[in-house]
């Protein structure tokens, strides 16, 4: 397969040189493109107002691969590629392996999936890809994964262009329950500011939130939410796609008096 490759550790991060030289031995084409910094975090932004760089990185991956360092978001790394730096399109958008996870709500803010969601907004479908630890630094089974999954991908292709979010448990191959498929779960956090004065004598704040808990507010589903399933050691899958629109919304809010009139 023809695959681009980004992330939001930036092009230096062990993840996604773990993944890009993996696929790259087992025979795929692969192109690099990504932040030429860290930018965990930044959802889906995009770079307006400012130049976006791109460099030519000539070491850190397997020479079969093409890989650009981008200065502009992780958005911006897979729009970039897809409209200026790549001959043709992929056929597959992939983003990471990020270091830590990508479940719950922390996904509206995750560089890594929105990287992978903009290849689903210009028709290509994504795989977003988390090693569930900050910590953690062994990515092969995460690797490992990956080879497999697009294995799959290559005999029964995605159904329509969606993203794949896959999450895998920071434990040894040995050590990983099963694949689950999976929903999405809410993650809960203290949003603490610490306020600290600069030695300037400015403030300043620092986000200093906590996790406090999953909260599942569809308990009776069989299916289980991402937060649970990386818990109890599963690899999870979960589908996404990039239309919020509520349906719930859109049937109980058609007898508002304020849309009917003339």
């Amino acid at each position: 397969m023809k695959l681009l490759i980004s992330n939001d550790d930036g092009i230096l991060s062990l993840g996604v040189r773990s993944l890009a030289n993996g696929l790259a031995a087992a025979g795929h084409e692969v192109t690099v493109v990504c932040p030429d910094r860290e930018r965990s975090a930044t959802g889906h932004s995009l770079t307006l107002h400012d130049p976006i760089r791109a460099e030519m990185v000539e070491s850190h991956f397997d020479p079969t691969i093409k890989a650009w360092a981008c200065s502009g978001t992780p958005s911006d790394c897979v729009k970039l590629a897809l409209g200026a730096l790549l001959d043709s399109p992929p056929d597959l958008v992939l983003s990471g392996i990020n270091h830590g996870s990508n479940i719950g709500t922390d996904i509206l803010y995750s560089g890594t999936v929105s990287a992978a969601m903009e290849g689903i907004i210009e028709g290509i479908s994504a795989i977003a890809f988390s090693l569930a630890s900050f910590s953690a630094r062994d990515f092969q089974p995460a690797v490992r994964f990956a080879y497999d999954l697009l294995e799959q991908i290559a005999v029964q292709p995605l159904p329509e262009v969606m993203l794949l979010n896959v999450n895998i448990p920071p434990v040894p191959q040995s050590e990983i329950v099963g694949i689950t498929l999976a929903r999405q779960g809410v993650r809960r956090y203290t949003d603490l500011f610490q306020k600290r004065v600069d030695p300037r004598g400015k403030t300043y704040y620092w986000l200093a939130g906590e996790l406090l808990q999953e909260v599942d507010k569809d308990a009776n589903n069989p299916l289980p939410t991402d937060v649970r399933a990386i818990q109890q050691n599963y690899i999870t899958i979960t589908p996404l796609q990039y239309n919020l629109t509520c349906a719930i919304g859109l049937e109980s809010l058609a007898s508002w008096k304020l849309l009917n009139r003339g």
